[in-house]
Order: C-alpha cells, then structure tokens, then sequence
C-alpha cells in the first residue's frame, strides 16, 4: 500500500472519525461505530499475508505476562484510589453503590463490547499496519518506542469523544502501556486483559463518569 493511501486512512481512521463524532448533531452510543472501525481493520488484517494472525489472541502469551500486569496494575490501581479519596471522596465506589446492577453488567460486557475492539483497532491493526511510516519499526525493534507512542496518541485522541481532558490525559498513559504490552507480548489477550482491567477499575472507583457517554 502506498504511503499516501496509508496517510490518508489514517487520517480518516484516526482522525476525522473520532472529529466527526465529537460534532455530531444527535447523540449515538460509540459502539457501534467502534464495531465497524473495528471489523474493517480486522478484515484488513485477515487479508494481510504479512501480518502473523496469532496476535489477534495468543492467549499462550498471558502466563509470562501474568506477574507484570499484576503488579503494575495494583501500584496503579493504589495511587488511583488514593487519588480518588484525596480530592473527590463522593465519587469512591459511586456507581458500584448506586447502580450495582449497571456495574456488575459493565464489568461482564466491557472487556467484551468495548476493549477487544479497540484493541484491534489501535494495537494489533495500527501497530502493523502503519510501520512503513514508522520506518518499518516494528520488523526492526521489538519494542519500538515510535509505534507505542503513535498508537498512545491515537488511542488517547479518540477519548476527545467525552468532552473532558482527563480522559484523554488518563488514555494517553494507559495507551503506552497497552501497546508496550501488545508489543512486548505479541498478544492480543494479554493486552486486552491489561486494559480491561484499568477500565472495569475506573468504574469501580467511581471515575467511570469521564470515560462513559451515556448517564451514570
């Protein structure tokens, strides 16, 4: 595919998607537009006989991944909470308190509905797809800090979706490590098990107002 053509989708991917919704002049779940985002790079990937179709799950991948989302996740999750009683202790456990049954279904369908797909999207899709424009990173290092940073960006920019800053500041963070994870693990599962987790998180703590476009 040549340079211009990836430019170009990028852009329409990355960019005016996530611009349109943000203007558009009725309210629509993102979901569905997620899906079809989502179905388009997969079917994209599918077709792409360099990309190693394994990274689309790899569950075998967790196990030596296990430990280091673990602990990263509880540090993560204890300055969080912190943070949450510190400055905005009426949020702490609002929706678990409150909605328990909106709760207990957003932490069962989420990782499903939502954080798989984008996973698709802004991991394994972006990550492969564009490294030609990355200097054809990803063939030359594992870890490459340009295609992490690239898809951290894109990740943190379609949260411009929820009208408030901390989402996209929250994003941008938890983007590196996602796409550090999916890189280093070459999996799939492993990072989606990682982001499913700092999402359900922000529900439970209460933070889930910035990251939800309905009412909570």
């Amino acid at each position: 595919m040549k340079k211009a053509a990836l430019y170009t989708e990028f852009a329409l991917l990355f960019v005016a998607l996530p611009l349109a919704y943000l203007f558009l002049p009725v309210h629509i779940s993102p979901l569905p537009v997620l899906w079809t985002a989502a179905l388009y790079c997969y079917l994209m990937l599918r077709r792409d006989a360099g990309f190693p179709k394994a990274r689309l799950w790899n569950r075998a991948s967790i196990g030596s991944q296990l430990r280091s989302i673990i602990t990263i996740f509880i540090a993560v999750a204890i300055m969080l909470g912190i943070g949450v009683v510190w400055y905005a202790p009426r949020l702490l456990f609002e929706l678990v308190r409150e909605r328990p049954l909106l709760w207990g279904l957003i932490m069962v369908l989420y990782p499903v509905l939502s954080v798989y797909p984008q996973s698709i999207v802004y991991r394994a899709f972006l990550m492969h797809r564009y490294a030609e424009l990355a200097g054809g990173a990803y063939v030359e290092n594992r870890q490459s800090s340009i295609l992490i940073f690239l898809s951290a960006v894109a990740f943190a920019f379609m949260h411009i979706i929820f009208r408030n800053p901390l989402a996209v500041v929250m994003t941008f963070a938890g983007g590196l490590l996602f796409a550090w994870r999916y890189r280093r693990s070459d999996s799939l599962a492993a990072s989606a098990l990682e982001h499913s987790l700092y999402g359900c998180l922000m529900f439970t703590l209460g933070l889930g107002r910035y990251f939800y476009h309905g009412r909570l």
